[in-house]
């Protein structure tokens, strides 16, 4: 709170808060809330008596707002306050099935690209009328399909473009699929963040007798993709690193994909070390889970996954069977999506909770300080390694 107070007690914000967390992201976003009411409240500044400060500490800064349907699954996006001048944060998660609608009588599940279209409902509502229109989406509509590799369509880059057309200044996911996809919109404020520092510090605190050096640790790669990821890490806690690549069969294609033959491993042995599988999703989790276990027959220690964002779109039920069998110990994955009742009480699922961080974002901005410090947290991990060591 201390550092809080020192960063921000003499920056002048952009303009007054407003907080719009769509149905999807409701939880999250009066965490974030939280955090900012009583950051405000504690602070001591010199300029509070700057007409620049009205309405600069609050209650909530959250705004009232709705996106209703009609019988016919038609929708409009409703805003019940004024938002005139305000610097705007809408957070959603696309992701989120858990929200449903009625549909000619029938409950309907809510599909990504329900939850994108009610973002440019809301957006749509603000009628041009607020000072600075930003947008927080954890996971990054159609990130999945970022690229062409036949006559394809390039849905992620379509929506940032659209976004950017109806007035949004900032966007921030958490962990694009492929950051490169910000290319779309080269002239607008897109950030891509890797939760770093919060994997590493939400497994120190679940696993207290790791032993962080090269004989006794190791990063691993799970595919060619999540290789920028794994090399930071290793880098950052002084590890080896290690892949794998996924041998697919090109000539087939199940499920909208090529189906994987083999999972070859490149690395030093990792016999009798932990070691962390690290990964932007766990969709099916076929994939990890393939990957651990080679692990395991190359006699690893224990397994551990962190994975930014965990879908888990084919249940839970193979992990159960991985942790019982002990080819996994611990499934690292962030708060910024859904998380089911069942998932949240498995032993094996750590928790790593983001609200914090996003809320210090949104307060980093709104007072147009940088962040570069947010982006690179080397030197704080290096703090937490030290600790943790020292323990």
């Amino acid at each position: 709170m201390d550092q809080l107070n020192i960063d921000f007690k003499e920056s002048i914000p952009v303009a007054q808060l407003g907080i719009i967390p769509l149905e999807s992201s409701r939880e999250l976003g009066q965490k974030v809330n939280e955090y900012i009411v009583s950051w405000r409240n504690d602070r001591l500044s010199t300029n509070q008596g700057n007409i620049l400060f009205e309405n600069y500490k609050k209650d909530t800064y959250i705004i009232d707002s709705k996106c209703s349907r009609f019988g016919s699954g038609e929708a409009k996006g409703t805003i019940y306050e004024s938002i005139r001048g305000k610097d705007l944060y809408f957070i959603v998660d696309v992701t989120n099935y858990n929200v449903k609608y009625k549909l000619c009588g029938y409950e309907n599940r809510m599909s990504p690209d329900d939850h994108y279209s009610d973002l440019k409902r809301l957006i749509a509502a603000a009628a041009g009328k607020a000072r600075r229109i930003n947008v927080i989406m954890p996971f990054l509509y159609e990130s999945r399909q970022h690229k062409r590799t036949s006559r394809e369509s390039l849905d992620c880059a379509v929506a940032l473009q659209e976004l950017k057309s109806i007035g949004v200044d900032n966007i921030i996911t958490f962990d694009a699929h492929d950051p490169r996809v910000q290319n779309a919109i080269p002239l607008s404020g897109f950030e891509s963040i890797q939760p770093n520092y919060q994997f590493i510090k939400a497994l120190f605190n679940s696993v207290d007798d790791l032993i962080v050096d090269s004989d006794h640790m190791m990063m691993i790669s799970p595919d060619e993709g999540a290789m920028s990821r794994v090399v930071y890490y290793a880098n950052v806690l002084g590890i080896d690193m290690g892949m794998f690549y996924k041998r697919r069969d090109y000539s087939t294609v199940v499920n909208g994909r090529n189906p994987i033959v083999a999972h070859e491993f490149l690395g030093a042995s990792v016999e009798g070390k932990d070691v962390i599988i690290i990964d932007d999703m766990i969709s099916s989790g076929e994939s990890m889970l393939d990957t651990a276990r080679e692990l395991k027959k190359r006699k690893a220690k224990r397994v551990f996954v962190a994975s930014t964002f965990g879908l888990f779109t084919n249940g839970l039920e193979s992990f159960d069977k991985a942790y019982e069998e002990g080819v996994i110990s611990k499934i690292l994955t962030t708060n910024c999506i859904y998380q089911t009742p069942e998932l949240l009480s498995k032993p094996y699922y750590v928790n790593v909770d983001m609200s914090k961080y996003v809320a210090l974002l949104i307060e980093s901005l709104n007072h147009d300080r940088s962040i570069s410090e947010l982006l690179d947290p080397s030197d704080k991990i290096h703090r937490l390694l030290k600790k943790y060591n020292n323990r």
